[in-house]
């Protein structure tokens, strides 16, 4: 990646992270069993640490049309990964981007 491209998208995950409720995301999927319930993530094992985004929507208390422009912002910037099983999508975090962006960042400041 050349640093043009990284420094754009250093600044798109700062972008996405500059919103208390899409941070608290961040936070609350770091660790999904501390706060959603186990009927919040996929049946199977498939998309382990995903949680539904109906139930982020509800922890968050705003509209889930927010929550959807909120959660798409963020799988933009790398932040998220998605996966639909039936009707239901399910979010996680990219922890490959989050560990990339922090090493960058730590070389960048």
């Amino acid at each position: 990646m050349t640093d043009m491209m990284e420094s754009e998208r250093c600044l798109q995950i700062i972008k996405a992270l500059s919103n208390e409720t899409r941070l608290n995301i961040m936070r609350w999927l770091r660790e999904p069993d501390a706060h959603f319930a186990p009927d919040c993530m996929p049946v199977n094992a498939e998309f382990e640490g995903g949680v539904c985004v109906g139930k982020i929507q509800e922890k968050s208390g705003l509209t889930q049309s927010v929550i959807s422009g909120y959660l798409s912002a963020m799988q933009k910037a790398g932040l998220l990964e998605s996966r639909r099983f039936g009707q239901w999508t399910y979010y996680r975090r990219n922890a490959e981007t989050v560990e990339q962006w922090l090493a960058q960042l730590k070389m960048d400041i």
